[in-house]
């Protein structure tokens, strides 16, 4: 049976219909999305022949009949990279900066302008034609955050081939493993990547996946950053990025349902899962850019993402340029490089209007600058709104948030398969943001978030408050996924099998009685005590209320008469001299008097820090799996694999992970 959740301060925890609303919210949310769900057809055709240019128009909006494998825009012709850039120098926005890098670790700013950007973009399509590449093949880009990853992305596009942009933090293996899954003919690259402190060899990394791969490319194109490093290159297998500059090529015609790129999803490794996304699916994104972002052309946006995740792709790259907004690309970590002040400065400087990031870069600055003493030296007037996802935010870190940067924060939840958000507070139809604590928002057009009981014989819709598994009712809006690349099978097996009709999107969560959504975790981060599902998100709330606690996790341990346990591990704020048994039984006291015995919390211990994936992903399940004396393989993802030392030492004091192997034995670690 699925239980209620456990309700929380100052959250909204009544009961609901699934079609019902806030009575306060406005009602252009309301019409927008009923008709999104009613007339899908006559919805997405308003947006799409308003907002792109297309070279044909498409013949029908919506064709269902081969669902999971829904098309939008049947036969309709155009090109992202002409939507992106031309179309804008064409209406006089040449001379309007497109690209900021903001680069504290080689100390530089650059800013290209859309004339600009069209000219580098346009000569590297005319290389790349010369080299053969032509439209539908694949091209894969292996680039630190710098404007010429951006350019070749729009290159590619521009002559509808496909790109795969591979994050720079991978190690040779995981390139040579999407090279051979992909089979690119032209790999681009840069000669390094930087980190503070650290001079990341990335011509050497590609030369050693080549070498693996059974898969060659034609050739290799890269890019020297010369104030940093020159490399020598291999003379049959690269090209240098400034000989590789041509003619420039005209913009090609693809279909809207045409790939788009493929992206890997991360930690993918022996089996490669790749996301495949339709050309279509810039009509989303260029509608979400004032809708859900309430950016404006005049705007000044900065994702603070890598452009090897799917937030890279659609809100560095693809949605602020479609718009003809400008994009902060920053090269930096969030508390360093060279102090925590950098996201105070660059909105000052850039005079940046929103901020999407991940709570985790809050936690960090926090962490080392509570009360923003690097940041006071800075204005923020021109920041708006501060947007978060990819992970739960606690709320004493989104009111430190709130309290420190002076604007709103908006939690919105969506994923790397369906490439924008599924749920959200809209600020394009409502200047409303008085939402409940803990909500993702409500969902947002197209999508028709249903919470189901997922263990009984029949597929049920739960009751408000109710937690269980989130489905979304086929079909889904345009700009999701089309299928993983090559498999077929698997993205009709793993996303549609078991609950026919819906998208499984294997999160939990749960609706208020207005129809907010609550999304507490992956559904497998529910634990299950004694019958009671308990999401890992409300103990961690509760436990990071602690004025002494940084940081967290909690995950479910075996445990003989209730089945599961939660076990937490935390990181103490700098500077904490009170003994850890002490903090430990004041944390056990909080989850009581918050969520009640019902939770049998006892299993408490201090580490040095937690195991989180570069995009900013606490990687409970591997903490689970450890503690279990289960077998680790860390992504290769994971920021600092050495944290699990310390870990061990925590799990063996609770009495868990007496016999694990270790993640490290067989971790083959980045070459610097």
């Amino acid at each position: 049976m699925a239980k209620s959740v456990q309700k929380k301060n100052n959250a909204t925890n009544k009961g609901a219909s699934s079609r019902r609303f806030p009575s306060d919210h406005d009602h252009l949310y309301k019409e927008a999305y009923l008709r999104s769900i009613e007339e899908p057809d006559k919805f997405w055709d308003e947006i799409a022949s308003t907002l792109i240019s297309w070279d044909k128009m498409y013949d029908k909006v919506l064709d269902n009949s081969n669902s999971p494998f829904t098309k939008w825009f049947l036969n309709g012709q155009l090109n992202a990279c002409f939507n992106c850039v031309d179309r804008h120098v064409a209406n006089g926005l040449g001379k309007k900066v497109a690209l900021i890098h903001d680069s504290p670790v080689t100390n530089t700013i650059r800013r290209v302008t859309y004339e600009e950007l069209l000219d580098s973009i346009s000569r590297l399509a005319g290389g790349l034609k010369k080299l053969g590449v032509d439209k539908g093949d694949r091209v894969v880009i292996y680039m630190p955050l710098i404007p010429e990853a951006v350019i070749s992305m729009l290159a590619v596009v521009r002559l509808g081939a496909i790109h795969s942009v591979v994050f720079g933090g991978f190690a040779s293996s995981e390139l040579c493993t999407r090279i051979e899954h992909a089979e690119p003919k032209v790999v681009i690259s840069a000669n390094c990547g930087v980190e503070p402190n650290k001079v990341i060899p990335y011509l050497d990394i590609l030369h050693e996946a080549i070498d693996m791969s059974q898969w060659k490319p034609d050739k290799c194109i890269i890019f020297q950053r010369k104030n940093i490093l020159v490399s020598e290159l291999d003379p049959i297998m690269d090209i240098c990025w400034e000989n590789t500059l041509s003619e420039p090529a005209e913009c090609v015609k693809v279909e809207a349902n045409d790939p788009l790129y493929i992206l890997y999803t991360s930690g993918t490794t022996d089996k490669p899962k790749g996301v495949q996304r339709p050309t279509g699916h810039i009509v989303t994104l260029i509608y979400t850019m004032n809708t859900i972002y309430g950016i404006r052309q005049n705007d000044v946006w900065w994702a603070a993402s890598d452009l090897g995740w799917v937030v890279g792709h659609s809100y560095i790259a693809y949605g602020p340029l479609l718009l003809g907004a400008t994009s902060v690309m920053y090269e930096g970590k969030p508390d360093r490089t060279p102090d925590p002040g950098q996201y105070f400065r660059i909105i000052e400087q850039h005079q940046v209007s929103a901020i999407f990031s991940v709570p985790t870069a809050f936690r960090v600055i926090r962490k080392v600058d509570p009360h923003a003493r690097y940041g006071s030296k800075y204005s923020l007037n021109s920041l708006q709104r501060i947007f978060i996802a990819g992970e739960h935010c606690d709320l004493e870190t989104k009111n430190w948030m709130e309290n420190i940067f002076r604007v709103p924060v908006l939690n919105h939840w969506w994923q790397t398969e369906t490439g924008s958000a599924i749920t959200a507070t809209c600020i394009g139809f409502s200047q409303n943001l008085n939402v409940p604590n803990f909500t993702t928002g409500l969902p947002f057009v197209g999508y028709d978030v249903k919470v189901m009981q997922s263990d009984a014989k029949e597929l049920k819709e739960l009751g408000p408050n109710q937690l269980g598994r989130i489905l979304l009712k086929l079909p889904l809006p345009p700009g999701n996924m089309s299928t993983l690349y090559k498999n077929d099978d698997l993205f009709e097996k793993l996303y549609f099998q078991r609950f026919p009709g819906f998208y499984d999107t294997m999160d939990a969560g749960y609706k208020d009685e207005s129809g907010y959504v609550y999304v507490t975790a992956r559904d497998d981060d529910v634990i299950n005590v004694a019958g009671h599902r308990i999401s890992t998100s409300s103990l961690e709330d509760a436990i990071l209320r602690h004025q002494d606690v940084a940081d967290c996790a909690v995950f479910g341990v075996p445990e003989m008469t209730k089945g599961q346990v939660p076990l937490c591990l935390y990181v103490t704020k700098d500077g904490v001299k009170k003994p850890q048994t002490k903090i430990s039984v004041e944390i056990i006291k909080i989850i009581r008097d918050v969520i009640g015995p019902i939770a049998s919390f006892k299993l408490v211990a201090k580490v040095q820090a937690l195991p989180r994936t570069r995009s900013g992903k606490t990687m409970r399940k591997a903490l689970a799996d450890f503690a279990r004396n289960k077998t680790v393989n860390l992504p290769a993802t994971i920021e600092d694999p050495t944290v699990f030392i310390d870990i061990r030492r925590a799990l063996n004091e609770l009495g868990y992970a007496n016999s694990a192997p270790s993640p490290l034995v067989g971790y083959k670690k980045r070459s610097i």
